[in-house]
């Protein structure tokens, strides 16, 4: 087998970034002075209580969509941030709520009790803001910056979660455990959605001011967001130069480790493409690549091509039954949505065609029975202390820190999150994951992606 020359570990490939700042000063309102100053919000335990049992609705892909292609006018990004500021208060009373019924020696894990903390933080710089509406712009800028403070504060909350987990197996039974987690992370996927959606439009709506366009229903200055991205999710999104770019990246990490790297072919229809949110495309192709170059390679058939196929369902118009989502772990489908507030209205509809299907086929040598019925689970026992410690210090298996360059999901490596975790991005817009395993032969991966509809 051949060497390679060592080098500097590969950037993560990035479809498209949301650009993230932090904000200068946390500001609350004053109800005397009706301006923005001072300190986070005391969040007292039936504040908690009172929004973590308000009713909620499901929210629907097309809530995301319906305040318009930016750039958005004044009145329709005002509109963003009040829809944003009514969902996220309850949702993350729900994660506290949550959090506390865990037994008191998990909470009092400080892993853990750093993400209950960083949830009580994040709803206190919400509340002063749910006090009243935002109704200004310069209000809307402050929100944004604590929205992106929020945002950035729940970074690494999945591999805090994972080491203070891990720290209290002994207390918390694998069952549970799992529970716990599907539950939580696919909260956290709509919660951070909601967030990084407000925050894509507002960025991309700038520069905008009261000073001018108060009163006008004029929209701001056009800039270089892609025209086919409304917030963070591309309309236009093709898989096939995804996986292209994942490709490369788990290549370069497999020469790194193994000094060779398998071939990837794509097959069936590598132009379709459709409306989903790159990112989280991006995450599970990662993971899936990563799995199948791995097996390739260790059963000694890396010249045995990594078949990818790509299937778009045919194009037959439908009225589809809304997916059975609930107030944190999915979404449902409407069959139109129009812009308010003198945006360009957004034709969509929710037909079967916006639904596709990735068949990942490698030589492997498939999954071992006796692993196959686990892999769905967050493990914690394949993953020793001294391994989760040395991943701190950059020794960890090179294919295990395939996220390392990506910042916040390098330290779940090796605990059996990736599938779990890819299988929860896929199944939050009505897709799934299957996984079909010929033990010493190879296996196939089949994942269904379901877009938003098409929109015109």
């Amino acid at each position: 087998m051949a060497t390679s020359i060592p080098r500097a570990m590969p950037s993560r490939p990035s479809y498209r970034a949301l650009p993230i700042r932090r904000p200068r000063i946390f500001r609350q309102y004053s109800s005397q002075g009706q301006n923005w100053a001072g300190h986070p919000f005391d969040v007292a335990k039936d504040n908690v209580a009172q929004l973590a049992a308000s009713p909620r609705r499901p929210l629907t892909l097309a809530d995301l969509l319906k305040h318009g292609r930016p750039p958005l006018n004044r009145e329709a990004l005002l509109a963003s941030a009040n829809f944003t500021l009514s969902l996220l208060p309850a949702r993350l009373a729900s994660r506290i709520q949550a959090l506390r019924n865990l037994p008191f020696i998990v909470v009092s894990n400080p892993h853990v009790s750093k993400i209950y903390h960083n949830y009580l933080h994040s709803l206190s710089t919400l509340l002063p803001y749910q006090q009243r509406r935002i109704t200004t712009l310069e209000e809307e800028k402050q929100f944004g910056d604590v929205l992106a403070d929020l945002v950035q504060t729940h970074t690494n909350t999945i591999p805090v979660l994972a080491r203070g987990f891990l720290e209290c197996r002994k207390y918390v039974s694998p069952a549970d455990v799992t529970s716990f987690l599907d539950t939580h992370l696919r909260a956290r996927i709509g919660t951070r959605l909601i967030a990084e959606q407000h925050l894509a439009l507002h960025y991309a709506s700038q520069p905008i001011s009261d000073k001018t366009f108060d009163g006008a229903d004029e929209p701001a200055p056009k800039n270089s967001i892609p025209s086919n991205y409304i917030g963070v999710i591309d309309t236009a999104l093709q898989p096939a130069r995804i996986i292209r770019l994942c490709e490369d990246f788990v290549g370069e990490i497999c020469e790194l480790k193994y000094g060779v790297r398998p071939r990837l072919k794509i097959g069936g229809e590598p132009e379709a493409s459709f409306a989903h949110v790159p990112v989280h495309v991006e995450y599970i192709i990662t993971e899936l690549l990563k799995n199948a170059f791995r097996a390739t390679i260790e059963n000694g058939n890396e010249r045995e091509p990594i078949e990818v196929t790509i299937a778009a369902a045919p194009d037959v118009p439908g009225n589809e039954p809304p997916i059975p989502g609930d107030t944190d772990t999915g979404f449902e489908l409407d069959s139109e949505l129009s812009s308010a507030n003198g945006n360009e209205t957004i034709g969509y509809s929710a037909p079967s065609s916006q639904s596709i299907t990735i068949r990942i086929r490698d030589r492997g040598g498939g999954i071992p029975p006796e692993v196959l019925p686990q892999i769905w689970s967050y493990s914690f026992t394949t993953f020793s202390d001294m391994d989760f410690e040395g991943s701190e210090n950059g020794n960890m298996d090179a294919l295990n820190t395939i996220s390392a360059s990506g910042g916040h999901l390098s330290s779940i490596a090796g605990l059996g999150y990736g599938l779990p975790l890819s299988r929860a991005y896929a199944e939050y817009f009505g897709g799934s994951i299957a996984v079909q395993s010929l033990w010493g032969w190879g296996t196939d991966v089949y994942l269904t992606l379901r877009g938003v509809g098409r929109i015109d």
